[in-house]
């Protein structure tokens, strides 16, 4: 894809994070709005994946280590064509396929059940592996949120990942600085996150992460690195594209209302429209 037609898909996911959002009246807004353009360039530019085929055996793998921020994932499959954009209304609802988060067995597309913080990038370690063993070649991408860099399994993980020489495996952080408690820095300080990570052995790219070409230029960077695996550092904005969410750690998880709904999406229109 182009640059300005992955802005318009990265635009279209956060004007279905807050219509699902409003439907459900729960779920976590800031920080699906955040991952958007992550999740953007990975799903229309860069995983091999076939929604005709979800269970494919050479495809890439995504993991939501952030399960939370599922309606982020679900828009990007239902855009992608794994399942009809009408599910997507069915958000968090009894007898509708989309839970709260990311459920591996009910929803086409999901290839790890997420939501207890921590344990992503540990099954992304996992299925990479398996991936080394039976030969293939296919790639692993897990999104991990700051929040989860004061769990102690994200570092036993890094640390695995690196002593296996997962270079299959890209992690991607998604760098918004607030969790439901407020700054991360004052909940639980994971600073300086790129001597650590480089600590730990891995490969370190830090990009914008609102910027779909530097995103595109990172996930093709990781591909060339061998025999130790990478992570992407993205600073982003925590509800980025809506002016009254931004930054604002009281979005995390609270829905908006209906009027709320209608001032975020008319003010997504506008910067699609200005994408021209």
């Amino acid at each position: 894809m182009t640059t300005i037609e992955l802005k318009r898909v990265a635009n279209t996911i956060r004007q279905d994070i807050i219509s699902m959002l409003v439907t459900a009246k729960s779920g976590h807004p800031g920080g699906s709005l955040s991952a958007a353009d992550i999740v953007a360039t990975l799903f229309f530019n860069e995983m091999r994946i076939n929604p005709q085929d979800p269970r494919w055996a050479d495809r890439d793998r995504f993991v939501l280590s952030k399960g939370h921020a599922a309606p982020v994932l679900y828009s990007a499959l239902a855009e992608k064509g794994y399942f009809p954009k009408a599910e997507l209304q069915g958000l968090r609802q009894t007898g509708h396929m989309l839970q709260g988060h990311p459920d591996m067995k009910k929803t086409p597309g999901v290839d790890m059940s997420t939501g207890s913080l921590g344990q992503g990038l540990s099954a992304a370690n996992g299925m990479a592996l398996a991936g080394k063993l039976d030969g293939k070649d296919y790639r692993v991408f897990a999104l991990l949120g700051d929040g989860e860099m004061a769990e102690g399994q994200i570092w036993e993980a890094a640390m695995a990942a690196a002593h296996y020489k997962l270079d299959n495996v890209t992690a991607i952080l998604d760098l918004n600085g607030l969790q439901i408690d407020g700054a991360t820095d004052s909940v639980m300080c994971s600073a300086p996150l790129t001597e650590k990570w480089r600590a730990f052995c891995w490969h370190v790219i830090e990009v914008d992460g609102h910027d779909v070409d530097s995103l595109r230029a990172a996930f093709a960077e990781a591909k060339t690195v061998k025999g130790k695996p990478t992570i992407i550092i993205a600073k982003t904005v925590k509800g980025k594209g809506v002016s009254f969410m931004e930054d604002q750690a009281g979005w995390h998880g609270n829905a908006p209302s209906v009027e709320q709904g209608e001032q975020a999406l008319k003010e997504l229109r506008e910067e699609a429209a200005n994408l021209g």
